[in-house]
This record gives structure tokens, C-alpha cells and sequence, in this order.
């Protein structure tokens, strides 16, 4: 992580998050005592301790970042784990890195330096699972049809949001992208917190057909809607994914889009 504060440390963009798993132990005293140690950086490199199941819950039910994230795990369970997590700024879990090998702090590296990119970005994104049997296969071949159509196009990007994250990991959704023939750069699959997903897919892109009908978090996501996002982050179209007229109408609005 020290290295990563000197890699970034003239970057407001970018912040680094320590929790302590040991929050008995490591009372705020004792992690100014650490953070001095380890030169970490005001304002910069932020060490946290406070509530244990808290902290545990963020780590394993938000940051998935135990290897078994399926395993049910006692609540007396320690947690302990090398992984650093690349979260952005919707609080969507952009990947999963071993923080004791170099290839795999290189790549972490290299995926933010992807996610400051993003900015100024025409967007079309979408919700999906990768264990769905119906409609989300038939979406992902809708998606490869845009990604070919705009694969040189670096001022449009492709993001879909996995609406079952305990089960879709960052490996998980890396193979799917493998096996679908995803590139990487240009489409992008996320996984996340379920509520955040849940929120940003019905209170900020309105993806569902009945808008009006309130729903908890229990209420399964599941829509063959695309969402056509501008540069400065505003909806401006909806289009069903199966239909091929509203497919073609949406790269018509794209290359529109980028006119403006």
C-alpha cells in the first residue's frame, strides 16, 4: 500500500482505505502510532478501525474480499486476507488483487489508470448475471453486436452490472468475459454491493418497465433493457436489447451523441 500511496499521492482521485480486523487491539491511539510508522499520508491514506461486525460485514458482504466469498463464515470467524480491492466512485467493485505479488499490483495499476479514462465517456450499460438461463445470453450477443460496431471507438464504453454479486466474483466474471469474447478496456463487468446495483439499476437509470411500483431489496433486478449514458452522466434513451429495431435506433443515437 506504501507504494501505491507514492504511485498516486498527487492524485485527489485517488484514495486508499485500511480496515483493521482487529478493532479491540488497534484502538485509533494505536493506528496513529501505525500510520506514522508507515509514513502514510494525511488525508491520503485513511486507517480505520471502529465496529467489528461492521467492518467484517463491509469486507465480506460488500468487498467480497475473502477467496471463499460463497462460504457461509461464522461471525467469530477472523478475517484475514492479502487482497486489495479497486472500488469507483458508485462504489462498484472494479477488481481483486493479490497485494503481495507485483504482477498483480502492476494490474491494479493498470485498471486505474482504465477507470480515470472513463471520464467524458458515452456509456451504454446494462444488468445482467452470468448464471442466467433466459434473457442474458441473448443480451450479451446484443452487447457483442454494439462492441463491434464501436470497438474502435475509444469515446464509447460498455458496462454491465452483475445483479447477483455473491455469486458473480471478480474470477467469475473475468471467465465470462473470456468465454464471450469481452474486450477488455472496452466492456466492462462489475460486481458490487447488491443494494448499490440495485439502487444506481432502478433510482438513477430507471432500466424496469414499471417504474411507479416500489420495490425492497428482495425484489429480484431483471430486465433485457440498455441504457444509452452521456458524457455528463444523464440518461438519454432507454432500448430493449431483443429488439433489433431498438438496437439499431440505439447506434443510430450513439453516433448522434457523439455529435453534440
Amino acid at each position: 500500500m506504501g507504494s501505491l500511496q507514492e504511485t498516486y499521492k498527487e492524485d485527489e482521485n485517488i484514495l486508499l482505505l485500511s480496515h483493521s480486523v482487529m478493532p479491540w487491539v488497534d484502538s485509533i491511539e494505536k493506528i496513529k502510532e501505525y500510520a506514522s510508522t508507515q509514513k502514510a499520508i494525511d488525508g491520503k491514506w485513511h486507517l480505520v478501525t471502529g465496529d467489528r461486525d461492521q467492518i467484517y460485514k463491509i469486507a465480506r458482504a460488500s468487498y467480497f474480499a475473502d477467496e471463499d466469498f460463497k462460504k457461509t463464515k461464522d461471525e467469530s470467524e477472523f478475517i484475514h486476507t492479502e487482497n486489495f480491492v479497486l472500488v469507483d466512485k458508485k462504489a462498484r467493485i472494479r477488481g481483486v488483487y493479490n497485494g503481495t505479488l507485483a504482477l498483480d499490483i502492476q494490474r491494479l495499476k493498470r485498471h486505474i489508470e482504465i477507470l480515470k479514462k472513463e471520464k467524458n465517456k458515452i456509456y451504454i450499460a446494462d444488468f445482467f448475471f452470468t448464471t442466467c438461463p433466459g434473457i442474458c445470453p441473448m443480451m450479451t450477443d446484443s452487447m457483442l453486436k454494439l462492441q463491434e460496431e464501436f470497438k474502435n471507438d475509444t469515446a464509447v464504453l460498455f458496462l454491465s452490472h452483475s445483479v447477483t454479486p455473491t455469486i458473480d466474483s471478480v474470477p467469475k466474471l473475468k471467465e465470462y468475459a473470456l468465454e464471450n469474447g469481452i474486450i477488455d478496456k472496452k466492456w466492462h463487468l462489475v460486481t458490487g454491493n447488491k443494494k448499490e446495483i440495485y439502487d444506481l439499476g432502478r433510482k438513477f437509470y430507471f432500466v424496469e418497465e414499471d417504474l411507479g411500483e416500489p420495490k425492497g431489496i428482495d425484489a429480484f433486478l431483471h430486465t433485457e433493457n440498455f441504457v444509452l449514458i452521456d458524457t455528463n452522466k444523464h440518461i438519454r434513451g432507454i432500448y430493449n436489447s431483443l429488439n433489433r429495431a431498438s438496437l439499431a435506433q440505439l447506434m443510430i443515437d450513439v453516433k448522434a451523441l457523439k455529435k453534440e
